[in-house]
């Protein structure tokens, strides 16, 4: 069932949530690849194909954040998307870690029109750990470091490479409205400047480091719309692997988030937040069947919406009692 509801509505812009429930079944295609080769996202290619099918009609874009390796819930969402016949993607980071995805989940988004790709903080965060640049004293970097080494069971140093090759911050121009487009800050790309409660000032640097009348960020796994100081318009389109609410009853929802653009020749027509349903008891299953580390952290973010990633006495914990510290240690000296 579809249910809209309508925030606002004037002339040109319609603002609503439409909570889609649709769990997804079908299996994505899987492409022939050696593991020598790097992936490609095809990012070049796919801008020409997005500058060509522009032209005067709408443009319909799917922004997508925030996967962190859920592997069933970006399943669900791309089914969504291609559902509502979005034209092209723009990719805003946090692709990988700590969930279940690897080489499954950089495939298919190869197979995706992405015509913008932005750099967040995990991949900065598994190119760190790859190159032994994380403190193996802090349980959270150990826990880094675990995920990485999960990680590299399947993706090469070429490929972490490839992910850490994307810009921070970029543009698209829609007629007169340019669209900064960034993981957070255009200029950092971790920390808690964005969040809920953060300074106006911290938003304004959005729309003004450099000039842009709308921006868009993910990072804080909040769907969100807010205004800067000259009346920019901000928005998130929240996490698909791993939503996160303060609040106990909105916890209650942690279906996928992610949004829908439109962009028509009079400038942005639609925004469209979306929730969509996904299996999460096949999520965990496939994470056990996976082995994945620290499954006891990852089941709370998906049933309960608590996210332990900084919690340092329940890391050590963890790895103490799972085995973890003795699995990457013996990793770090066989690799080192």
């Amino acid at each position: 069932h579809d249910v809209f509801v309508t925030l606002c509505h004037s002339k040109n812009l319609l603002i609503s949530y439409h909570l889609h429930c649709n769990p997804f079944h079908k299996k994505s295609k899987v492409k022939n690849d050696s593991k020598q080769d790097a992936f490609d996202f095809g990012f070049e290619s796919v801008i020409i194909k997005g500058e060509k099918a522009r032209g005067d009609h709408m443009t319909k874009i799917a922004v997508l954040s925030d996967i962190h390796g859920n592997t069933r819930a970006l399943e669900a969402v791309l089914a969504d998307a291609e559902k509502e016949r979005v034209e092209e993607y723009w990719l805003l980071g946090d692709i990988l870690m700590p969930g279940t995805g690897r080489k499954n989940i950089l495939r298919r988004l190869e197979d995706l029109p992405i015509t913008i790709r932005v750099l967040g903080n995990w991949e900065e965060s598994l190119w760190r750990a790859a190159h032994r640049k994380l403190d193996t004293s802090r349980p959270s970097h150990r826990y880094l470091l675990r995920q990485c080494q999960y990680i590299m069971e399947e993706i090469s140093l070429d490929d972490i490479e490839a992910l850490q090759a994307f810009p921070m911050h970029t543009h698209r121009q829609f007629g007169n409205l340019k669209v900064g487009i960034s993981h957070h800050l255009p200029d950092k790309n971790w920390g808690r400047e964005l969040i809920h409660l953060g300074k106006q000032e911290d938003f304004d640097r959005l729309v003004t480091n450099p000039d842009c009348d709308i921006a868009i960020y993910g990072h804080i796994h909040q769907q969100f719309l807010r205004y800067g100081s000259g009346g920019q318009l901000i928005l998130n389109p929240g996490s698909i692997g791993q939503p996160f609410f303060l609040s106990a009853h909105l916890r209650e929802d942690l279906r996928a988030q992610y949004m829908i653009l439109d962009f028509d020749e009079k400038g942005l027509k639609d925004i469209d937040f979306r929730r969509v349903d996904y299996d999460v008891m096949s999520e965990l299953q496939l994470a056990r069947d996976l082995k994945l580390p620290y499954y006891e952290v990852y089941y709370e973010s998906l049933v309960n919406g608590i996210h332990h990633t900084h919690n340092q006495d329940l890391l050590h914990e963890i790895a103490q009692s799972q085995g973890h510290d003795v699995e990457l240690d013996d990793w770090l000296s066989r690799n080192s």
